[in-house]
C-alpha cells in the first residue's frame, strides 16, 4: 500500500514538475524580477495548487492539473489587460507613494503603507543614503522596492559634469565559466581559442580547467578568475567567524 502511493507521488511529481515549467514559461518571469502584490499572490496561489495536486491521495490529478491551468491563463490574461490598459493597471497594481520630499518625510503617506521610520531608514542605507538630508524625492514603487533622487548638490561629482571625455563600457562576454570555454561567445567577441590560449600563457595560466571565470569586453580586455586550491580555507586566510 505504502510503496503504491510512494510510487504515485513520484509519478504526480515528475509530471506535475515538468507541467509547471511548461506554464512558468508561459506566464514569464516578471513574478521573479518585478513582484508586485498580485504577481506574489499569483506565485503563492500555483505553488499551493502545484503542492495539493501532489500529496493528496483522492485522485485529483486531473481536475487539479485543470484548475492549475485554467489559473496560469487567466494569469496571463490579467497581465495582457495590465499591459493594455491604463484603467486595469490601476486596479491591479498598487499605487506609486512619495515618501520623501525634500528630505522632509510624508508621514501620512507611511501611515497609508504602514511602514515605520526604520524600515525607511533601512530602505535608505540599502540605496547607499545615509541622510534624509540628502534626499530630494523617495518613491515606493508598486512592487514594494524604495527609489530615491538624491539632491543635485549631494551626487557624486562625474567625468560629464567636469567635461572629461572617457571610453564607453560594454557588457562582458563570458567566455570560460567553470574551467570550460563557451565557443558561441568567443565567436561573438571576435576572437578564437589560439588568441585565448595565448592570453591566457602570458598571464601565466597553462590550464584552462583552472579558471572560475573569464569574461572579455569590447576592447579585448580579458577578466579572468582563477579557482582556488581544494585545501584552501578562507576563514584561516580572512578571519571570518
Amino acid at each position: 500500500m505504502y510503496s503504491s502511493i510512494l510510487f504515485s507521488t513520484i509519478i504526480k511529481g515528475i509530471l506535475i514538475y515538468v507541467l509547471a515549467l511548461i506554464l512558468s514559461k508561459l506566464i514569464g518571469i516578471k513574478i521573479i524580477s518585478q513582484m508586485n502584490f498580485f504577481d506574489f499572490i499569483m506565485g503563492v496561489s500555483i505553488g499551493s495548487m502545484i503542492a495539493k495536486i501532489i500529496i493528496d491521495k483522492d485522485h485529483v490529478v486531473l481536475s487539479g492539473t485543470i484548475a492549475l491551468i485554467i489559473f496560469t491563463l487567466l494569469t496571463i490574461a490579467t497581465s495582457y489587460l495590465n499591459l493594455k490598459s491604463y484603467t486595469a493597471r490601476r486596479i491591479i497594481n498598487a499605487k506609486t507613494l512619495i515618501l520623501i520630499e525634500n528630505g522632509r518625510i510624508i508621514d501620512k503617506n507611511m501611515k497609508r503603507l504602514r511602514i515605520t521610520i526604520n524600515e525607511l531608514i533601512m530602505k535608505l542605507r540599502e540605496k547607499d543614503v545615509f541622510s534624509l538630508e540628502d534626499v530630494q524625492f523617495a518613491i515606493m514603487e508598486s512592487n514594494g522596492q524604495l527609489s530615491a533622487l538624491i539632491k543635485a548638490n549631494k551626487k557624486p561629482i562625474t567625468p560629464d559634469d567636469m567635461n572629461l571625455k572617457v571610453k564607453s563600457l560594454s557588457l562582458i562576454n563570458d567566455i570560460i565559466i567553470d574551467g570550460k570555454i563557451i565557443d558561441k561567445n568567443l565567436e561573438i567577441a571576435g576572437i578564437d581559442q589560439n588568441w585565448l590560449q595565448s592570453e591566457l600563457k602570458r598571464k601565466i595560466i597553462n590550464n584552462i580547467e583552472d579558471i572560475f571565470y573569464a569574461g572579455i569586453d569590447q576592447n579585448k580586455k580579458l577578466i579572468i578568475s582563477q579557482k582556488y586550491p581544494d585545501d584552501f580555507n578562507i576563514e584561516n586566510k580572512f578571519g571570518i567567524e
